[in-house]
């Protein structure tokens, strides 16, 4: 009977030893994004991860290079803040192999102005600040050229530049900057168009700022990135399950109130 309970008793111990590792061995999934919105919607769904073991710690980021960087790096397993055509373009000129995952939401670009309240009062020559990446600056350009602004020789091109300008009626002049600095730049020209993380990070409200803003029916939907080859990893999978909820979507769409719209 005694030798039976010492067996016992070990095997419990095995057991419990067992269990306790799997609570203390929750993995940790690293995922870089900028401030508003996307860690703000990651904050939403740490609650959801750590009941699956998966503690989510979000590593955050204020411009568009050092996310994809870090994620190519392994510093990080994932990003969120961009959308396909940027990590496209960013990839092929890095030789980076990254890979999107499903869109979460679009982030509708605006025109914005300290100086007017409307397009058409912006003046002869009037200089005008976009994003100097590929793939947002030709975003900036379609919108300006869906707005009657300007004219590009392919209306399709995502990847335009001020150089494929066909038709320029106020003759608009375009001053490129990194992305983070055209909320900044406001006061120096006429206007700028700028993506929605940042213009909310400069307390901008795209619904009742923008002179000028994208439908929600935008192809710049925000995705998930990863590395080539992690799209099926177990927690990477469990992320962007946590992410494509009724709450999720809800609280983007009340918090957010149309300058943020999901798209899962």
């Amino acid at each position: 009977m005694k030798k039976k309970l010492i067996v016992l008793i070990g095997v419990l111990s095995i057991l419990l030893a067992g269990t306790v590792g799997v609570f203390a061995a929750d993995s940790v999934l690293k995922v870089g994004a900028t401030p508003v919105p996307h860690a703000e919607i990651l904050n939403q769904v740490k609650d959801d991860l750590a009941e699956a073991g998966i503690k989510l710690e979000i590593v955050e980021f204020t411009d568009y290079v050092t996310p994809n960087i870090a994620l190519s790096d392994g510093s990080i397993d994932a990003n969120f803040f961009q959308h396909v055509p940027y990590l496209n373009n960013f990839s092929k000129d890095r030789g980076l192999e990254l890979s999107a995952l499903d869109p979460i939401h679009v982030e509708p670009m605006g025109l914005y102005s300290d100086k007017y309240t409307d397009v058409e009062e912006l003046p002869e020559g009037a200089a005008i600040a976009v994003s100097n990446d590929p793939s947002n600056e030709g975003r900036a350009l379609l919108l300006l050229q869906e707005n009657g602004l300007i004219k590009l020789e392919n209306p399709e091109d995502l990847n335009a530049t001020p150089f494929d300008i066909i038709e320029n009626p106020k003759n608009l002049k375009f001053e490129e900057l990194e992305a983070a600095q055209l909320p900044r730049i406001l006061p120096d020209v006429a206007a700028a168009v700028i993506n929605t993380n940042y213009a909310l990070e400069a307390g901008l409200n795209p619904m009742e700022d923008a002179l000028l803003i994208e439908g929600s029916n935008s192809p710049y939907a925000n995705v998930v990135a990863v590395r080539s080859g992690d799209e099926d990893r177990e927690d990477i999978k469990k992320l962007m399950e946590v992410l494509q909820t009724q709450e999720v979507k809800d609280f983007i769409l009340k918090e957010y109130e149309g300058s943020v719209v999901p798209v899962f």
